[in-house]
C-alpha cells in the first residue's frame, strides 16, 4: 500500500502541472502556435542541458558503457510489438488509412514529454540515464519506421528521406545525451557556470512538457474521448501488451533493478505526442491520433501506480 501511495502521490504531482496547462489554455492563455513553441523549448533548449547537466554530473564512464548494450532490450519489444499490431490490424480489420498510424501508435511511446518527468518524480536523477537509453531506441524506431507506417496512410504517399529522418533521429536531445557521454569518458569537466546554467535552464523541462500536455489535452477536447473497437486496442497495446512484454524480456536480465522499472514503465507511456503532426503532415487521420494522445496520457496516470505495485512483486 506504501508504493501505491508513493507512486499515486508522484502522479499527482504531474497531473497536477497538467492541468495547469489545461486550465491556462481553457481560459485563453495558450492561443495559436504556443504549444509548438513549448514544444521546441522542451526539446531543443531545455532537454538537451538537462541531459547534459544530469550525464556529467552523476554518471561514471564505467556506468555508461555498462548499460549501453541493454538497448537491445527496447528496441526487440517495439519490434514485436509492431508484430502484434500488424496482426491486429488483420483480425480486427482496422479500417484502410489507420492501420499504419494504428500500428505506429501502438508500438511507440511517449518517452519524454511524460516518460520522463514520471520517472523522475517516482525514481529521481538515477533513472534518467535509463529513461534516455530507452528513448534512444523510441525516437530512432518512431522516426524510421512509425513515420514510414503513418505517410502509408496518408494521401501523399509514402517515400523515405534519409536527410530529413536523420535530422529528426539525431536531434538535439539525442546529441545532449551523446554529447553527455562523451565528455563523461573522457573526463571531461566543465566549467562551473556552464553547469550552473545548463541546470538552469535543464530544470524547466519537466514544468514545460506538462504544461505542453495539458495544452495538447484542451486542443484535442475531452469530449472527444470514445471507447471504440480502434482506441480499446490501442489502449491495450500501451498499457497491457508492452509492458507485460517488456517484463518477460527483462525480469531475468542481468541489469540492476531500477534499470528493468524505468523499461517496464517507458513501455506503457502514452502515445507519441508527434503522431498527430506527422499524421496531419502525410494526410492521415490526425483526429484520431490526437484522441488516443488525450486518452493514453490520462490513462497512464491511472495504470502507473498499479504498474509500480505489481513491480514490486517481481
Amino acid at each position: 500500500m506504501q508504493v501505491f501511495m508513493e507512486s499515486l502521490s508522484g502522479v499527482l504531482v504531474i497531473l497536477g502541472m497538467i492541468l495547469v496547462g489545461y486550465c491556462l489554455t481553457e481560459h485563453g492563455w495558450f492561443k495559436g502556435d504556443a504549444d509548438k513553441l513549448i514544444a521546441k523549448l522542451v526539446t531543443q533548449v531545455s532537454l538537451p542541458c538537462y541531459m547534459l547537466s544530469t550525464i556529467t554530473g552523476k554518471f561514471k564512464a564505467h556506468e555508461l558503457l555498462e548499460m549501453l548494450p541493454d538497448l537491445r532490450f527496447p528496441v526487440l519489444s517495439m519490434m514485436i510489438l509492431m508484430a502484434i499490431a500488424f496482426a491486429l490490424v488483420r483480425i480486427f480489420n482496422i479500417k484502410k488509412g489507420r492501420q499504419g498510424l494504428f500500428t505506429s501508435m501502438f508500438f511507440n511511446s511517449n518517452t519524454i514529454f511524460v516518460g520522463l518527468p514520471i520517472n523522475q518524480a517516482l525514481f529521481g536523477d538515477r533513472s534518467i540515464p535509463y529513461v534516455l537509453i530507452y528513448y534512444m531506441a523510441n525516437t530512432t524506431i518512431f522516426w524510421t519506421l512509425g513515420t514510414f507506417f503513418i505517410q502509408r496512410d496518408g494521401e501523399k504517399g509514402a517515400k523515405f528521406d534519409l536527410k530529413k529522418t536523420l535530422g529528426k533521429v539525431f536531434s538535439p536531445p539525442l546529441l545532449g545525451f551523446m554529447l553527455g557521454i562523451v565528455l563523461v569518458l573522457l573526463d571531461v569537466q566543465l566549467p562551473t557556470f556552464i553547469n550552473r546554467d545548463l541546470t538552469y535552464l535543464g530544470n524547466l523541462t519537466i514544468p514545460l512538457s506538462m504544461l505542453f500536455i495539458g495544452i495538447s489535452v484542451s486542443h484535442a477536447g475531452l469530449a472527444q474521448m470514445s471507447l471504440k473497437k480502434d482506441n480499446l486496442l490501442i489502449l491495450f497495446g500501451r498499457f497491457v501488451c508492452a509492458p507485460l512484454l517488456m517484463t518477460v524480456l527483462v525480469i531475468h536480465a542481468p541489469m540492476p533493478t531500477l534499470m528493468k522499472h524505468v523499461f517496464i514503465l517507458q513501455s506503457a507511456m502514452p502515445v507519441m505526442t508527434n503522431a498527430p503532426v506527422v499524421a496531419n503532415l502525410y494526410g492521415a487521420d490526425s483526429s484520431y491520433a490526437a484522441v488516443m494522445v488525450t486518452e493514453t496520457t490520462l490513462m497512464s496516470l491511472i495504470v502507473v501506480p498499479i504498474l509500480m505495485v505489481i513491480m514490486q512483486s517481481l
